[in-house]
C-alpha cells in the first residue's frame, strides 16, 4: 500500500506540473489519475481515446501566421509596458517591465514605427490546387477524411523558419498542398501510399509542423499533385507494457498528449523538446529530436525500441522488439532522421520510466562565459550531470531579466537587490560578463541529492556560486514562451532566428566566439544600421562534446529585403561554425536549409549510400519534399551545392 501510494503521489504530482506549474503543454489538463490495478486494464493494455489538444482544424486554436496559440502572445499595453495574454503558461497575464527598454536599447525598437501582418490571406492569394482526378476518385470510395479547404492547405504548407513565417506576414506562398489528407491508423497509411504511388502523386508527412528546416515547403518545381498526410488523427497510445517498461503510440500524437497520458500511470518518456507542447512523436524520429533531459533519458535514438515506417516498397520494421541486437547496419538509423523522405512513420515503441519522485531545480553564476563552459566540461567528464543544464552567455542572462515578471512582493524585489548586491559587490562579479547557468535535477531524493552536492562542488572550483532555484526554475519556464517573441519582434522591423550545432569540447569556447564576431562584422558589413542582437548559450553536454544554441535578430528599419539579408548572413554564421568543428545540426535537422552543406559533412560516398537508399525504397520519388538532397532532381541540387564552398575562418 505504501509503495502504490508513493507512485500516486508522484503521478499527482506529474499532474501538477503538467497542468499548473509550467502549464506549457496546451491546455489545463485534467487528468484523474488511473492505477493501472484498479482501472480494470491490463498491464499492455492500451489508454482511453480522447481528442488531441490541438484540433483537426488547426487554425481554430493556432495562429495562422505565428507562433502557438492564438490567445497568448505578447503585445504592448496601455501602460506602454510589454504584457503576455492567456492563461495557459505561468507569465500569461503579467507585464514584463525591463522588456520596453531592453528592446528599445539593444536593438534599437521604436513602438511608434510597426510592421503588422497583412490581414489573413484569402483564398484569391492561394494557389488553386493541382488535382489528379483519378486519385481523387479512387480516395473517395474510402473512409479517408481529406480537404482541399484552402485554409487546411495552407496550414501545412510550411513550418517555423524566419523564412516561412514572414511570407505568411508579407507575402504569398507560389506553392502549396493540393489535398489534405487524416489517416486514421496504420493501414490507412498504407492505403494513401499505395494509392499515391498507383498514381504517381506526391506524399509529405505533416505532424506537428514545428520544423525549422523548411523540411515542409513544397518544391516549387514541383508538377505532380502534392498531399500532406496529416498524422494527428493518429494520436493513441497503442499498449504500454509494464513489464518490459515500453509502450507503442502512433505517430500523431503530440508531447504534451503523450506525457500528460503516460503520467496516468505513473510513467513518462524524459523526452521534453523545447516544441513538445506541438510536435509529434512521428516527427521526432523523422528528425532524429533531442529533448533537454537527455542526460537522464537519452536523445530519441536511445529511447527507440521499434518503429513502423510505411514507405513505397511497403512496411519497413524489425521483426523483434529487443533491446540490442548485432545483425548488420541497424536498419532504425535509416529511419531515424529521414525527414519525410522515404517513408511516413506510423508507430513507434519507446521506453518508460517510473516519473521522478523528486524535481529540483537550481542555478550557478559564473563570473563569465568561459568559466562556466570549463564547469560543464568537468561536470560532463565526471558523469554527474543532472536532467538538464543549460550555460547563457551574458547577452542571454541580460535578456532573461529583462524577461522578468512584474512583482509586486517587496520581500521579493528585497531579496533580489541582496542577491545582486552579493554577487556584484561582495563576489566582484561585472554584471556584464557574468554567465548563468540553469540546472534541472531528477530522480530519488538521494539521487538528486548527491548530483546536486557535486554539481555545486565542481561549479565552486570554477568561481561559480549558486543562484538559488527560482532563477533555474524561470529559465525553464520561460523555454516554452520564447519562441512566441518573434512575434512581436516581427510587428516592429525585427527579423530573429535560431539555429544551432554541436561541437567538441577542445573547440566550444572558439566556435561560441568566433560565430559570434563574425555574425556582428557581417551585420556592419552589410549596412544594418542597428546594433544586432547575437547569443548563445551551451545547452547539453557529452562526453565529447557539447551542443550550442545561437540567438540572432536585428532591426531591418531601411532595408529592402531583410529575409534575404539574413539569410545570407546566418549562412556566413554557419560557414564559421563548420570552420570551428561543429556540425550542421544537433537536433533541427537538414531539411532544405541546411542541404547545401550534407555533402560536406557526410562525404561523397555517405551521400551516395542515402541516394541509393532513397532509389531502392522510392524510386519514383513519391515522397519528393527533396529534403536532405537525396530526390530525383540531383543534378540541379549538387549544382546549388557547389556553388557554396565553404569558406575558412575570417577570424
Amino acid at each position: 500500500m505504501a509503495t502504490k501510494n508513493a507512485i500516486e503521489d508522484v503521478a499527482h504530482n506529474e499532474k501538477s506540473r503538467l497542468s499548473g506549474e509550467m502549464q506549457s503543454l496546451g491546455k489545463i489538463c485534467n487528468i484523474e489519475h488511473k492505477m493501472c490495478s484498479n482501472s480494470g486494464e491490463s498491464s499492455n493494455g492500451g489508454l482511453d481515446p480522447e481528442p488531441p489538444s490541438i484540433p483537426k482544424r488547426r487554425q481554430e486554436l493556432l495562429k495562422w501566421n505565428g507562433w502557438g496559440y492564438k490567445d497568448s502572445k505578447f503585445f504592448v499595453n496601455k501602460d506602454g509596458h510589454v504584457e503576455f495574454t492567456g492563461e495557459r503558461y505561468r507569465i500569461s497575464g503579467s507585464t514584463m517591465p525591463g522588456l520596453r527598454d531592453w528592446m528599445t536599447k539593444t536593438i534599437g525598437i521604436s513602438l511608434d514605427q510597426k510592421t503588422p501582418s497583412q490581414p489573413e490571406i484569402s483564398a484569391a492569394n492561394i494557389p488553386l490546387p493541382v488535382k489528379n482526378e483519378s486519385f481523387v476518385a479512387d480516395l473517395r470510395k474510402t473512409s479517408i477524411s481529406n480537404s482541399d479547404d484552402c485554409q487546411d492547405r495552407l496550414f501545412r504548407a510550411h513550418g517555423h523558419t524566419l523564412h516561412e513565417i514572414f511570407l505568411l506576414r508579407e507575402g504569398k506562398f507560389d506553392r502549396i498542398p493540393d489535398l489534405v489528407i487524416w489517416p486514421a491508423s496504420h493501414d490507412e497509411v498504407v492505403k494513401v501510399v499505395e494509392l499515391a504511388c498507383k498514381h504517381n502523386v506526391v506524399v509529405i508527412p505533416f505532424g506537428g509542423g514545428t520544423s525549422v528546416s523548411n523540411a515542409l515547403e513544397c518544391p516549387l518545381e514541383e508538377k505532380r499533385m502534392i498531399v500532406s498526410l496529416d498524422t494527428s488523427q493518429m494520436n493513441r497510445i497503442l499498449w504500454v507494457d509494464e513489464k518490459n517498461m515500453t509502450m507503442r503510440a502512433e505517430c500523431g500524437i503530440i508531447g504534451q498528449d503523450l506525457e500528460r497520458k503516460l503520467a496516468e500511470r505513473g510513467l513518462c518518456t524524459g523526452h521534453e523538446p523545447d516544441s513538445m507542447e506541438f510536435s509529434s512523436l512521428g516527427g521526432w524520429v523523422a528528425t532524429r529530436a533531442s529533448g533537454m533531459k537527455k542526460n537522464i533519458y537519452g536523445n530519441i535514438e536511445d529511447l527507440l525500441v521499434h518503429v513502423k515506417m510505411v514507405t513505397p516498397r511497403g512496411v519497413m520494421e524489425k521483426n523483434c522488439q529487443v533491446p540490442r541486437m548485432s545483425c548488420g547496419p541497424d536498419i532504425h538509423h535509416f529511419i531515424l532522421g529521414s525527414e519525410g523522405t522515404l517513408g511516413v512513420v506510423t508507430e513507434v515503441t519507446l521506453k518508460v520510466r517510473p516519473l521522478p519522485p523528486c524535481k529540483k531545480y537550481g542555478s550557478i553564476v559564473f563570473p563569465d562565459f568561459e568559466c562556466g563552459v570549463k564547469c560543464m566540461r568537468e561536470v560532463a567528464k565526471q558523469r554527474c550531470a543532472p536532467a538538464s543544464i543549460r550555460l547563457m552567455d551574458n547577452e542571454q542572462f541580460q535578456f532573461g531579466h529583462a524577461l522578468k515578471v512584474e512583482s509586486k512582493s517587496i520581500l521579493t524585489n528585497f531579496l533580489d537587490g541582496l542577491k545582486k548586491l552579493y554577487i556584484t559587490k561582495l563576489k566582484g562579479f561585472d554584471p556584464m560578463k557574468l554567465a548563468v547557468a540553469t540546472l534541472l535535477f531528477e530522480g530519488t531524493k538521494e539521487e538528486v541529492a548527491a548530483k546536486e552536492k557535486r554539481v555545486y562542488e565542481i561549479a565552486a572550483m570554477f568561481r561559480g556560486i549558486p543562484g538559488g532555484a527560482d532563477n533555474g526554475e524561470r529559465g525553464y519556464m520561460l523555454t516554452f514562451v520564447i519562441a512566441y517573441l518573434r512575434d512581436i519582434a516581427f510587428d516592429y522591423y525585427v527579423v530573429a532566428e535560431s539555429f544551432e550545432t554541436s561541437v567538441p569540447w577542445d573547440r566550444c569556447l572558439d566556435l561560441c566566439q568566433n560565430v559570434k564576431e563574425r555574425l556582428h562584422r557581417e551585420c556592419k558589413d552589410n549596412g544594418i544600421q542597428f546594433p544586432p542582437y547575437i547569443t548563445c548559450r551551451v545547452t547539453q553536454t557529452y562526453d565529447s562534446g557539447a551542443c550550442v544554441y545561437f540567438y540572432f535578430a536585428f532591426n531591418y528599419r531601411g532595408i529592402s529585403n531583410p529575409v534575404h539579408l539574413y539569410e545570407h548572413i546566418e549562412t556566413c554564421g554557419r560557414e564559421e561554425i563548420l570552420a570551428n568543428g561543429g556540425s550542421i545540426s544537433h537536433h533541427h535537422g537538414v531539411g532544405k536549409i541546411r542541404k547545401q552543406w550534407l555533402r560536406k559533412t557526410i562525404g561523397d560516398i555517405g551521400l551516395g549510400t542515402l541516394q541509393a537508399v532513397k532509389q531502392y525504397i522510392d524510386p519514383n520519388n513519391i515522397f519528393g519534399n527533396n529534403n536532405l538532397m537525396i530526390g530525383q532532381n540531383f543534378g540541379g541540387v549538387v549544382q546549388q551545392e557547389a556553388a557554396n564552398v565553404l569558406l575558412p575562418s575570417k577570424l
